[in-house]
C-alpha cells in the first residue's frame, strides 16, 4: 500500500503512517484479541529495503491504524513528511 508521511503537532514530532480504512479494517479483523496496551498491535513493517518492528495504533479520529516511522527509518529511505513510500505490513499471528 502507499500512505503519505505527516507529522503530529505535540511535542516530539513523530512522524506516522494513516493506513488506507480498508487496510486497517483487514488487520483489525485479522488480529482480533491480539491488542497490547493502548489497543496497540504487533507488525513487522517494510519501506523499501527497511524492515523493522512496531506496533500499529488506532486512530479515534479516522477510524483506522496508525504506523510510527521512525527516524532511522526515514533517514535510511531518505524520506521526509508529505511522502507516500510504498509500505508493507505484516501481521504477526
Amino acid at each position: 500500500m502507499r500512505a503519505e508521511i505527516w507529522v503530529y503537532p505535540g511535542k516530539g514530532g513523530w512522524h506516522f503512517v494513516t493506513l488506507p480504512v480498508e487496510f486497517a479494517a483487514r488487520i483489525k479483523a485479522a488480529m482480533t484479541g491480539l491488542a497490547r496496551p493502548w489497543g496497540s498491535l504487533g507488525i513487522t513493517a517494510a519501506i523499501g529495503k527497511t524492515r523493522w518492528q512496531t506496533s500499529l495504533f488506532p486512530d479515534k479520529a479516522s477510524g483506522s491504524l496508525l504506523l510510527p516511522v521512525k527516524a532511522s527509518v526515514r533517514q535510511r529511505e531518505g524520506l521526509k513528511a508529505g511522502d507516500s513510500p510504498k509500505l508493507t505490513i505484516e501481521v504477526e499471528l
